[in-house]
């Protein structure tokens, strides 16, 4: 594993241990040359998944996308990182189960809706705002009237 601070190719694992429920193997690396420690994650993957783009790019489905979009809709959000995680992992098994080598990056959009309304109401319709591109204030209003929200958060 390349030291991604220096660069060198020669690194020592450290420590291994489960995460996400078992779904990963986490490994804490020390780098020979400069002696910087870092982390990196060991997950299955079943297959190569391309992400078919609106404007017709092909590109591989990237899990740290997902969890980038995920983290911008959380933000001061009082949601756990690990729980947050596992809604990525939940998302990205289902892709990977479906047996399909192609998604569109709309069904991926609508499996991230469907985490984040069960993660948090607030960031369920900041995404939402978003990827249905919500132009003005009545959008909002459509979309939070189809919603069961605690009155408290509208």
């Amino acid at each position: 594993m390349k030291c991604p601070f220096c660069g060198n190719e020669d690194t020592q694992v450290k420590d291994s241990r489960p995460a996400e429920d078992n779904a990963s193997i986490r490994r804490r690396r020390a780098c020979t040359a400069c002696g910087m420690r870092f982390t990196t994650f060991e997950r299955v993957q079943l297959r190569d998944i391309v992400v078919l783009k609106e404007n017709d790019k092909r590109e591989p489905l990237e899990r740290e996308k997902i969890t980038r979009s995920m983290t911008v809709a959380l933000r001061k959000r009082p949601v756990e990182p690990d729980r947050v995680e596992r809604a990525v992992t939940g998302i990205v098994r289902k892709i990977e189960s479906s047996g399909m080598a192609e998604i569109k990056s709309s069904q991926i959009g609508e499996l991230v809706m469907e985490a984040l309304e069960r993660l948090d109401p607030v960031a369920y319709i900041r995404f939402a705002s978003v990827y249905r591109d919500f132009r003005e204030a009545r959008d909002f209003e459509d979309f939070v009237e189809g919603l069961n929200v605690p009155e408290r958060l509208v």
